[in-house]
């Protein structure tokens, strides 16, 4: 049997439910899904118990900024779908209670995103009960999936309002230097406290007045609407109006208002804990994705990380993945470097590549881009071995799909050449160092609008309009139908590939080695190696629109090749240690060596 046959013959048997928390993080092939943009299972929690109109319950499936009417019950019953697409681990969307709806008027929406949290204990009544979400894990773990909850610990839905902001549309961030914690206008306050970089309990119970720079204060009806109820004491908080993402606003300020925690004090940090664990302890989940983790002052997450990482292994999960949501638009790495350092997060996610993918498929760059890229692995806290566990994509619920990139940057292109270069992206993804992460919907060929609210589209059916206005990749589909066909040559190339990785270690634990690039669009090449065995597997991709074939260095002992994917590989080698590539416009090809003996 060649080593194709046998790959897709093992992909096709489902591994053993009891082996999944042995596998690493590197392992995995991830999924990520928003629950209320995915499959409708339960009807009757459409409204999330409320009564009213949108401005209460927060439902309405026709407007892309409020509640759709997924649910766990739904993503459960779609979890054959989603392992049929090769994925490993689910990523689900944050699942805690939501504040139904803010914003003020004419600018509402709803909390069907998860990020507005007012009961961190519950799951949302939009999305289920705790048995839902129970039976979800269960159902997973049956089928030898993981499940990675979305986590957020910088902060709270917009409850805590400003006086001095009231009736405004932004609340001026004011700085420590202006506005010290012991000082309101000419009266002092707060008298002993030792400044925030002081971070014991006996500092902090000095920090009495929260009104060093606005005046907070809770309207009457949601003076208690937060859970765990020390949540509620508006002291726990830096108030200090909404951020501008830069300096020392960035861990202080308010995201658009919601309420930014006070993560030095310790308070706040063993209420994370004991929250988050929590979790862990009841439903036995996989791994942690960490929203908004930049934002948050390191000293929270070094304190953290090991108390949730005891946690998973006090509860039997050796292997519990935690990385960070780090948003930098950079294809150089040190900026997400420095937060396994500094923050010690074990992994972020890894927006560099995203970007040099971006760059170059969806773009004109050359391809020595790659060579930067992955020359900076060195920077991570533990070098490769971390960047072997970066979280890799090509588009996201916030920035926008990766087709849409593509249309937008060649407008001119025919249908085909789009499908073409997001094929190329999908077998960059699949194959390259880090953890691929698939967004749902992208193997259907969605394409969104652009980024945020247009790139969260429903896989049921959808009633909004910028949805089904979209003209899908690979299909005559439309987002106005279900989808969850097989069918789509998106699809198909995407489970080929991943489920060709899950089986084939050179592709998830193998070391990595750059074997040609350029500085125009063109030839991508890159060995990964067996870490047992050595043998080397040839990446080859083109990201320019003309044919090429190059000689290619390999490892002098690689003298026979198979295709596993895309073109076709070349037979033998043409001397120790070099092979001819050719490859189609947009071609790629994953080629197994077999070595001379």
């Amino acid at each position: 049997m060649s080593l194709l046959l046998a790959l897709l013959a093992a992909a096709a048997t489902p591994a053993p439910a009891q082996d999944f928390r042995a596998r690493l993080p590197e392992d995995e092939v991830i999924y990520f899904v928003l629950p209320d943009r995915f499959e409708n299972g339960d009807r009757s929690n459409d409204r999330g118990g409320l009564s009213g109109d949108r401005l209460t319950t927060g439902y309405d499936p026709t407007h892309k900024g409020f509640y759709h009417g997924g649910d766990l019950k739904g993503l459960t019953a779609r979890l054959d779908y989603i392992q049929a697409l090769g994925a490993t681990a689910i990523w689900v969307g944050p699942i805690f209670k939501n504040k139904a709806v803010q914003g003020g008027p004419g600018r509402e929406t709803a909390g069907y995103h998860g990020y507005w949290i007012t009961d961190f204990t519950r799951v949302d009544p939009h999305l289920g009960t705790a048995e839902d979400f129970r039976a979800l894990v269960a159902a997973a773990h049956a089928r030898g999936m993981k499940v990675y909850m979305d986590i957020i610990a910088n902060h709270t839905a917009d409850v805590i309002q400003n006086r001095e902001c009231v009736g405004k549309t932004e609340c001026v961030y004011r700085s420590r230097a202006d506005y010290p914690y012991q000082r309101r206008g000419k009266t002092m306050i707060n008298r002993g406290f030792a400044g925030d970089g002081v971070q014991t309990a006996e500092n902090f119970a000095k920090l009495t007045d929260p009104t060093y720079a606005y005046t907070p204060f809770v309207p009457a009806a949601e003076r208690t609407v937060k859970v765990p109820a020390w949540l509620n004491d508006v002291t726990l908080y830096h108030n200090r109006g909404d951020t501008t993402y830069r300096n020392e606003s960035s861990t202080m300020g308010d995201f658009v208002g919601l309420d930014d925690l006070m993560t030095e004090n310790p308070r706040v940090l063993a209420g994370m804990i004991d929250i988050f664990g929590g979790w862990i302890d009841r439903y036995g989940i996989d791994g942690f994705r960490i929203d908004t983790a930049k934002h948050v002052n390191p000293e929270f997450w070094a304190a953290f990380v090991p108390a949730m990482q005891a946690r998973a292994v006090a509860r039997g999960i050796p292997n519990f993945h935690i990385f960070g949501e780090v948003s930098e638009h950079d294809i150089r790495p040190a900026a997400l470097a420095q937060h396994t350092i500094v923050d010690k997060l074990p992994s972020v996610l890894d927006f560099a590549f995203k970007e040099a993918v971006v760059a170059t498929v969806a773009g004109t760059r050359g391809t020595d881009i790659f060579e930067a890229l992955f020359d900076g692995d060195v920077l991570y806290a533990k070098g490769y071995d971390t960047a072997r566990i970066l979280p890799t994509f090509t588009g996201n619920h916030d920035d926008g799909r990766f087709a849409t990139s593509v249309r937008w940057a060649f407008p001119q292109a025919s249908d085909a050449e789009i499908l073409d270069r997001v094929k190329l992206s999908n077998a960059m993804l699949l194959t390259l160092r880090g953890v691929p992460t698939i967004y749902s919907g992208d193997e259907q060929g969605f394409v969104g609008d652009g980024g945020d609210q247009d790139a969260r589209e429903d896989m049921f059916a959808s009633r909004v309009a910028t949805y089904n206005d979209n003209r899908l990749i690979g299909t005559s589909a439309t987002t106005a139908t279900a989808n969850f066909g097989r069918d789509n040559p998106l699809f198909r190339d995407l489970a080929t590939l991943a489920k060709l990785r899950t089986r084939t270690p050179a592709l998830t634990r193998g070391r990595q080695m750059l074997r040609a690039r350029q500085e125009t669009p063109g030839l991508l090449a890159i060995s990964r190696f067996d870490p047992v065995t050595g043998a080397e597997v040839l990446l080859a991709f083109n990201t320019s629109t003309a044919p090429l074939s190059r000689a290619v260095e390999v490892d002098v002992t690689s003298a026979k090749f198979e295709t596993l994917a895309g073109a076709r590989c070349a037979a033998r080698a043409t001397a120790p240690g070099s092979v001819t590539v050719t490859l189609p416009p947009l071609g790629y090809a994953v080629c197994a060596a077999e070595r001379a003996r």
